[in-house]
């Protein structure tokens, strides 16, 4: 099966930029208590339940955050590079090259889904499969917690972390990702919208929690 060409240009940019992502963004979390906040809510209501996907899990950063919170976790990234690096930096928790579009992981298998940021990448008119297929990995009373850039616009993004890049990020009306969400049959729990800490961030920040239902 062709890979969309969105796909393999995200592939390839990440690949290329894996070990300057992870030393710029090591330290994130340390400094963002939204993130680590609505972080520690998801780890507080999925518990030991089971096990949660990283999905889009990038270096690992968060990945290993979770586990530190007591989540039994492993990361999937559809970039090797970033997969690679992930697991020199996190030895002892399981990472795997994948795709959202496709998980290779069995119905209902997962307590939790995070897609932290890993949405942005894919045009808009496609997402709901991609959403739909977070929903189905998910067990009964799983939770997924997204979190993405709020706007409604395609960036071209040729420059990144010292190297030259060429891949699209979308930032996402509020309403358009959770009425995804739902119309995959997941049940919204919580959304929250913080304004953009400079100088990094340039926009609203959104956060959604959603329920499979029982």
């Amino acid at each position: 099966m062709t890979e969309p060409d969105y796909v393999i240009q995200t592939r390839t940019a990440y690949d290329t930029v894996a070990d300057s992502y992870a030393e710029a963004h090591r330290d994130a979390l340390d400094a963002n208590p939204w993130d680590r906040a609505m972080l520690g809510t998801f780890a507080e209501l999925v518990g030991r339940s089971g096990p949660v996907g990283d999905l889009g899990c990038g270096p690992g950063r968060v990945t290993g955050h979770l586990a530190s919170l007591g989540l039994d976790v492993f990361g999937v990234d559809l970039s090797p590079g970033m997969v690679e690096v992930a697991r020199r930096a996190h030895p002892d928790l399981r990472f795997e090259v994948g795709s959202l579009n496709a998980l290779a992981l069995d119905d209902g298998c997962l307590a939790g889904a995070l897609a932290w940021y890993s949405l942005i990448h894919t045009p808009p008119e496609l997402l709901a499969p991609v959403v739909t297929e977070l929903a189905r990995v998910l067990a009964p009373g799983g939770r997924l917690l997204a979190a993405f850039q709020v706007g409604d616009e395609r960036r071209r993004i040729t420059q990144g972390y010292g190297r030259e890049v060429s891949f699209d990020a979308y930032r996402l009306p509020l309403d358009f990702v959770a009425g995804l969400c739902t119309a995959a049959g997941l049940t919204m729990e919580a959304r929250l919208v913080r304004e953009p800490e400079p100088p990094h961030e340039k926009t609203p920040q959104a956060y959604l929690l959603a329920r499979k239902p029982s």
